[in-house]
Formats: structure tokens, C-alpha cells, sequence
């Protein structure tokens, strides 16, 4: 019995240090994911020209370790280049980013940098002489493109599934210190080793760049808690979520305020006003995110089913005469196209760069006014079908108009200092519930081995261990 309590005990004291160690590396998690969003928003408030990128989001390799390349290799001259790595990695500049989320999401991304530098020694051995001196490769005006494909793995995670990239130059420069007099000798083959040296260079520094930037891709994407199903695309899916959550929040049916509005001796008033339909969007066309000159583009398009809406209405005439009736209306469909411009600076407002409206066939339905109610739904039925083309563009710039207000009146910054905490708690959550698992796991695995290792027998009266 003695045996039996002490292994609670320690059952008890290993679930609390569990806790307590999985709760640090959760903590420790999400301040580096809250320190790398704050560091990001911070490296682009007030630089109109930044280079690379915070150490706290990604610390680059620079300088690189490149292994021994062997340049040229004869019957009378071998020349070699040893202890060499690439320097100016961290000095890249992000010209610009596209990604389109229709289907796998898909990223290409441009970088340049005025100059890399591979600086390390080279050997010189030929029939005459051996010699071993300093050598330096500089690279101007580099560039990378680089593609990324992610898709949803077994576990539901995005993550990197291809990752392709390519690096030009546009001048190189090779320093062969005290090569003497076999420069002379071998000048030709001098002259072609600045396209060797780079087409040497480049697989080894293509391979470890990708292979760092999988890793962190992914390594990111699994401390967010959120999967993907393999059926619908990621965008498809998030969608979906999307009009759950419009339905959740109550907004389909969404109900108007009371109107009223009085002009002299008359008067409006409209009560019961609702629409619904508005949870039934969907995506119509691409769905991009492009970054150039550090400003964000976004560009959406999405479409809505039949839209359905009813209001009570009162009409009075120096508060003796009211007629009080009802409207309702169908609208076949709406799609709405917009393009939204932010930039890097988020103490600035997004900009609606373009907007764009098409709507179906308008049928209403009109009770009150007696013989005036065909008239009414004759007219509507019929002139907005005919001319809701022009209708549309005629409401265009008031809408372009009051939408660019309200952004204007929305705040980025503020509003990304409010949503930092909830997303470090909703990250600590997660570390914190996949390690106390792990560890539980292991922790009953170990205990039932220990169990197993007790012999004992049973009785209705007492267990002897």
C-alpha cells in the first residue's frame, strides 16, 4: 500500500512539473510569434526604404558556409576555392510579392540585393607551382525569384509542398590574390571563371536557402491552430467558416433600425426592415495578396445567393390621414469586386483603389396603396431590370465614396494591438494542450510499464503487493 501511495504522489508531482515546463514553452512560443508581428509592423512604420528583415522574425545566415568548390581541373593547372561563404544575404530587398489563394495557395516572391561577396582562399596548383592566397567574388545587382506551393497535409496543416528558386546577376568581379605571373599562362581560363564561380555557388546556396525556409514555413504553420480538410481548398474552406460565423452573429436575417422621416405636413415611417441571404457569399473569381514598393494589395470577389428582404411602411398626411402597407423584394444576385491598397505603415488608412457591382433581376411585391400597388411593382419591376446597368454605375462613386470614408475612420494600428493579444492566446492554448498530451501520454506509458513490474494477488478481503 506503502508502494501504491508513493507512486501517486510522484504521478502528481511529474503532472505538475509537466504543466509547468509545458506552460513556459508555450509562453516562451507565443512571445516569439507576438515579437516577430511587432517587429515586422515596427520595421516598416517609419523606413521608406528597409532591408531585410527583423532578427526576431527570421535571422538570416550571413555570413553562409559554402563547401569546397573545385573550379577547373586539368592536365597542368587545378585551381580550388576553400573556407568560402556568402556574405550581404541579410541586405536582400523585398521588390515584391504575389500570392494567389483560388486554389493550393501559390506565393511568388521577388528580392534584390545590390552585391553578395564570396570571400575565402583558393589554391592554385599547377606543374610549375602550388600556391595558396585570399580570393573574393562579388556579385552585383542580384536577384531572386523565388516560388512557393503549400497545400494541406494528413494533419491538416498547411505546408510547404514545392519550393522552387532561381538567382541572376548582372556582374561579377573575381579578386585571385597574388596570382602572378600564371595569370599570364592561364589568362583565358581566367577569364571564364566568374560564370564558373557563379554557377558553382549558386545550387549550394539555392539548396540551404530552401531548406531553411521550409522548415520555418512550416514549423509556423503548425503553432496555429487551425486545419484544413484535404476536399475543399484552404480559401474555400475558410470561406465556409466565414458564413458560419455570419449566421452565428446573427447577421442573416440582419434587421434594419426603424426609419422615420417628416417634410412638413408629411411623413415616412418604415419599421420591421430586414434582409436575408446575406451568409450565402461565395467566391466568384481569384482571391489575391501582392506586396510591391511596401504596399499590400487585395483583391476579392465574391457573390451572394438570392437576397430577400421585407419592411412595414406608414404614410401621413398632417397626422390625419396614414396608409400603412408592406414591401418585400427579391434580388437575383449580387457580386462585389473590390481592391483594397495598405500600406506597410499601418498608421495609414487602407485606400479603396477599385469597386466594382453587378446585380440580378429586382422583383418587389408592394400591399397598401390599393389600385397605385400595380403600378408600383410594374414600374420597379420592370425599369431597374432595364436600367440597372446604368443604375449600378450611377451608385458606384456615392458607394466608392462613403466606403473609402469608413476606411478612413478605421484605425490598422489600434486594431492590431488589440488582436495580438487574442492571437498569443489563442497560440498558448494550442503549445500548451499539444505538450501536456505528449507528455500524459508518456508519462502513463512510463507508470504502466513501472506497474506491470509488481506482482500481486487479490482477494474480496485485502491485496497482498
Amino acid at each position: 500500500m506503502l508502494r501504491k501511495s508513493s507512486a501517486l504522489l510522484i504521478c502528481v508531482y511529474c503532472f505538475v512539473e509537466v504543466s509547468c515546463t509545458t506552460e513556459k514553452d508555450a509562453i516562451a512560443v507565443v512571445n516569439r510569434l507576438a515579437d516577430q508581428v511587432r517587429a515586422v509592423l515596427k520595421h516598416y512604420k517609419n523606413n521608406s526604404d528597409p532591408v531585410g528583415l527583423p532578427d526576431a522574425v527570421y535571422k538570416i545566415l550571413d555570413p553562409m558556409p559554402i563547401p569546397t568548390i573545385e573550379l577547373l581541373s586539368t592536365l597542368y593547372v587545378t585551381v580550388k576555392m576553400f573556407n568560402c561563404s556568402v556574405h550581404g544575404l541579410s541586405k536582400s530587398r523585398i521588390e515584391s510579392i504575389h500570392t494567389d489563394l483560388t486554389s493550393n495557395p501559390q506565393v511568388i516572391a521577388e528580392l534584390k540585393l545590390e552585391s553578395l561577396e564570396v570571400r575565402g582562399n583558393y589554391s592554385l596548383s599547377s606543374l610549375l607551382s602550388r600556391s595558396v592566397h585570399g580570393c573574393t567574388v562579388k556579385m552585383n545587382n542580384v536577384e531572386v525569384v523565388s516560388f512557393i506551393e503549400m497545400s494541406t497535409s494528413n494533419q491538416g496543416n498547411l505546408v510547404a509542398s514545392d519550393i522552387e528558386m532561381d538567382i541572376t546577376v548582372d556582374k561579377i568581379k573575381i579578386d585571385f590574390q597574388n596570382i602572378g605571373f600564371l595569370a599570364l599562362l592561364f589568362q583565358d581560363m581566367i577569364n571564364t571563371m566568374d560564370v564558373l564561380v557563379f554557377k558553382t555557388v549558386k545550387p549550394y546556396m539555392l539548396q540551404e536557402v530552401k531548406v531553411l525556409m521550409r522548415e520555418e514555413i512550416n514549423k509556423a504553420s503548425r503553432q496555429v491552430e487551425m486545419t484544413f480538410p484535404n476536399s475543399i481548398t484552404p480559401l474555400d474552406f475558410a470561406i465556409a467558416e466565414a458564413r458560419e460565423t455570419v449566421v452565428s452573429l446573427g447577421y442573416d436575417s440582419f434587421t434594419f433600425p426603424d426609419y422615420s422621416q417628416s417634410a412638413g405636413m408629411f411623413g415616412v415611417y418604415m419599421t420591421n426592415m430586414w434582409v436575408s441571404g446575406l451568409g450565402s457569399f461565395y467566391r466568384v473569381g481569384n482571391m489575391t495578396v501582392s506586396m510591391q514598393n511596401n504596399v499590400v494589395q487585395v483583391g476579392v470577389s465574391v457573390g451572394t445567393d438570392e437576397l430577400m428582404g421585407n419592411c412595414h411602411w406608414e404614410l401621413s398626411a398632417a397626422g390625419f390621414y396614414s396608409y400603412p402597407g408592406t414591401t418585400s423584394f427579391t434580388v437575383e444576385y449580387v457580386q462585389v469586386e473590390i481592391q483594397l491598397n495598405q500600406t506597410l505603415d499601418m498608421r495609414k488608412p487602407a485606400v479603396l483603389e477599385s469597386f466594382d457591382m453587378t446585380i440580378g433581376n429586382i422583383q418587389l411585391r408592394n400591399e397598401g396603396t390599393g389600385i397605385m400597388d400595380y403600378a408600383l411593382e410594374l414600374s420597379v419591376n420592370l425599369l431597374p431590370n432595364l436600367l440597372r446597368y446604368q443604375i449600378v454605375d450611377t451608385l458606384k462613386e456615392p458607394l466608392t465614396r462613403r466606403f473609402q470614408e469608413i476606411l478612413d475612420t478605421v484605425d490598422i494600428e489600434k486594431i492590431l494591438d488589440e488582436e495580438i493579444p487574442k492571437f498569443e492566446k489563442m497560440i498558448l492554448k494550442n503549445e500548451a494542450s499539444k505538450q501536456i498530451d505528449g507528455e500524459s501520454k508518456n508519462l502513463v506509458s512510463s507508470i504502466s510499464r513501472e506497474s506491470e513490474d509488481y506482482d500481486y494477488s487479490c482477494s474480496l478481503v485485502s491485496c497482498d503487493y
